[in-house]
């Protein structure tokens, strides 16, 4: 398996101590979708992964079909104003010159293969938010079959700094979300494998970050859906090799200790 990974780190969230603490939100200015440098090898990489086992980085809920439904018209029409984007009736081109075919009956999966984030939609059931669905073939040691249906506490079992306080602080969060203000968050820690497609069930044993030379980063938008209300959780996932960080950076990580 080729390593895929891009030639830099856009930003360090670790060094600013607005976005190092949790939940570390702010305003997106511009737009939330990103085209990066490691975009062929991510897609490319996707593709596989849908095609080979859709059964692990697609999942659906009933209740999630209108939220992908507005969700795949909404990511549509972003990417026709998106450079290398070719957004036709039937297919669209992407950057890399692969044509996809946009099918409205599957829209996770069809996004799934358009854009390098992954898609996580979040509805209100009761107090909590809810997984009704997604597409996301690089999880950061989490699996989507043994996730979808839970709520945000849920969902984040068993993250240790994920507690009772943080939970609540996120559910107010994911409450007051405006349709016209999208928020984003960014994440960062060490791993030995640079490999994208990482599921793990929260009973499995962790062993994959000591001595770890690869850095991984989740740059997280929140976004509400305006019809139907639901939440989307995207996820944009950088591999860089430690290598690529300067000096303070590296050694901001290791005060931080990520």
């Amino acid at each position: 398996m080729p390593v895929i990974v891009q030639s830099r780190l856009p930003f360090a969230p670790w060094m600013s101590p607005v976005t190092a603490r949790l939940p570390g939100v702010q305003p997106v200015v511009g737009p939330w979708l990103a085209v990066d440098d490691a975009y062929a090898g991510q897609m490319a990489r996707r593709d596989q992964l849908i095609a080979d086992v859709p059964q692990v980085v697609l999942g659906a809920l009933p209740e999630g079909q209108d939220a992908a439904a507005e969700l795949y018209a909404l990511v549509l029409g972003l990417l026709r104003d998106q450079p290398g984007f070719r957004i036709g009736t039937a297919d669209a081109r992407r950057p890399d010159g692969e044509v996809v075919a946009l099918d409205a009956g599957d829209p996770l999966r069809t996004l799934g293969r358009l854009v390098q984030e992954d898609l996580c939609l979040l509805q209100k059931q009761g107090d909590e938010h809810v997984l009704t669905g997604a597409v996301l073939c690089f999880p950061a040691s989490w699996s989507l079959q043994q996730k979808l249906g839970r709520p945000l506490i849920g969902i984040h079992q068993p993250v240790e700094t994920y507690d009772a306080d943080i939970a609540r602080r996120v559910q107010r969060l994911f409450d007051a979300l405006r349709p016209d203000q999208p928020l984003w968050r960014m994440n960062a820690l060490v791993y030995v494998d640079p490999e994208l497609h990482q599921p793990r069930r929260e009973d499995d044993p962790r062993s994959d970050r000591r001595g770890g030379q690869y850095l991984r980063a989740e740059r997280q938008t929140l976004l509400r859906l305006p019809l139907t209300g639901a939440v989307l959780f995207a996820i944009h996932t950088y591999i860089v090799a430690l290598s690529t960080l300067t000096g303070a950076e590296r050694q901001g990580l290791i005060e931080a200790r990520l």
